[in-house]
């Protein structure tokens, strides 16, 4: 699915809400993510679809009853006002579209005076909200798609035969906990988790807290539209079913899930925490960023149903991404966290839509508001590894973290892992993501506190 540029990714295309024409800003009137909020105080606390707009929030609720929006814009933002995503997201592209049009309109400077007094009555101060997830996800799978992380951590495990022969045939993908899926938004914490591992040399596996608690940089999609069982989605119409794209950070307890991964794939060692940053940032709004797939000619080329001239011509996006920890000491001394890694979605080895394809090949049916991670993104030098394990080399090269001067192998109680993702270019509007957070609290149970 091609999505020409048009109007609404003007760069010169301002808002009546200043906000959203400061040059920093991850939210301009180009980028208009939803997300579903609810108001931080006061009588009404019910959840409901919002739009992002600079530093205010769109309430679309309180839109939807103003009349301003007809025909299928009128019907996708009642659908997108509801407490959760998933009814706007069946709805398909040209919903999308057109609600996000609409609200370019109503947003832009251009707008009329009255049309501004109206949905200014609908904005919210973005620190007036709390977040929920943006979804009801039924399914969760999280892809291993980047070769550079692929590579990187086979090297700690197999350093003679680092990458599986599968790598470079098909996108490999496990099934994870949809139920332990949170919003990363500041003040979410979550208990370092307890397991079994085996210590080098050991003979036998110790019960306790994990010792080797890792992030993982990655983005997630949700689906939008679903399939039938039975009834695979070509790659050609994959771009057609994503209903736009977060953060997400894949938490790892790497001993326990190094241990348990004898012979199925992870398990306990992923399954207690995943977390996605709140707004979701559509394919249109990335449109300016799209780069080609390219596939290197020493390296297997696709299987027929994993290729096409559109996924090679503009399948992949180039989106900044880096991670930032804070730790006590950052906080204690009012030291601004410290980034470890900065790299691009651009370098990933499979695309979104060949991971939908992927997943539906066989027949599988994905449904509305289902969560697919895209796996660690990870580039080619060693500043662009996206998970600690990486970063340290198994915990051998513990990292220096700048501004002051801690080490880390794995993370330590109280760490914040924050994720960032944006884009930007000359002549292009900036799009952002926002942020991913989370802290790190210590273990319930044996060494552990609640």
């Amino acid at each position: 699915m091609t999505i020409p540029l048009n109007a609404t990714h003007d760069p010169a295309a301002r808002s009546w809400v200043e906000s959203a024409n400061q040059a920093a800003t991850d939210f301009p009137i180009q980028n208009l993510p939803l997300a579903i909020v609810r108001r931080a105080e006061g009588h009404d606390g019910h959840a409901r679809g919002a739009a992002a707009i600079g530093d205010r929030v769109l309430d679309l609720a309180a839109l939807s009853a103003t009349g301003l929006l007809h025909g299928p814009a009128a019907s996708a933002c009642a659908a997108a006002a509801q407490p959760a995503l998933n009814d706007y997201f069946a709805l398909g592209p040209a919903a999308w579209h057109a609600l996000r049009h609409n609200l370019f309109a109503l947003l832009r400077d251009e707008a009329p005076e009255h049309v501004r007094q109206r949905v200014a009555e609908c904005l919210l101060p973005m620190d007036a909200v709390l977040h929920e997830l943006p979804a009801r996800i039924g399914n969760y799978t999280d892809f291993y798609t980047s070769i550079h992380h692929a590579l990187n951590v086979g090297r700690l495990i197999a350093p003679q035969n680092p990458l599986t022969p599968n790598f470079q045939w098909l996108p490999i993908a496990y099934h994870g906990r949809a139920s332990s899926v949170r919003v990363g938004a500041p003040g979410f914490g979550f208990h370092r988790p307890m397991g079994q591992a085996m210590p080098p040399g050991a003979e036998a596996p110790v019960y306790g807290a994990c010792a080797r608690l890792d992030f993982e940089l990655e983005m997630g999609f949700f689906v939008g539209g679903g399939n039938a069982l039975g009834r695979p989605i070509p790659l050609a119409e994959a771009e057609a079913h994503i209903a736009g794209l977060v953060l997400l950070n894949d938490w790892s307890a790497r001993d326990h899930q190094f241990w348990e991964m004898a012979p199925l794939g992870p398990f306990l060692g992923k399954n207690f925490c995943t977390t996605i940053s709140p707004w979701v940032v559509s394919l249109e709004a990335l449109a300016p960023y799209r780069v080609p797939f390219v596939r290197d000619a020493g390296d297997p080329q696709p299987l027929a149903y994993l290729d096409d001239p559109g996924q090679r011509a503009h399948g992949g996006l180039d989106i900044q991404l880096d991670v930032r920890i804070d730790t006590a000491r950052h906080r204690e001394g009012g030291i601004d966290p410290s980034t470890i890694a900065r790299t691009s979605f651009r370098h990933q080895y499979w695309t979104p839509a060949q991971m939908v394809a992927q997943h539906t090949v066989g027949g599988c049916n994905l449904e509305p508001g289902d969560l697919i991670g895209t796996g660690t993104v990870s580039g080619p030098t060693p500043g662009e590894a996206g998970a600690i394990v990486e970063l340290s080399l198994g915990g051998r090269a513990p990292i220096t973290l700048p501004g002051t001067g801690e080490q880390r192998a794995f993370l330590e109680d109280g760490d914040t892992v924050i994720l960032r993702g944006w884009c930007e270019g000359a002549g292009r509007a900036r799009i952002g993501f926002g942020e991913c957070r989370g802290v790190v609290l210590s273990a319930i149970g044996p060494g552990g506190a609640d």
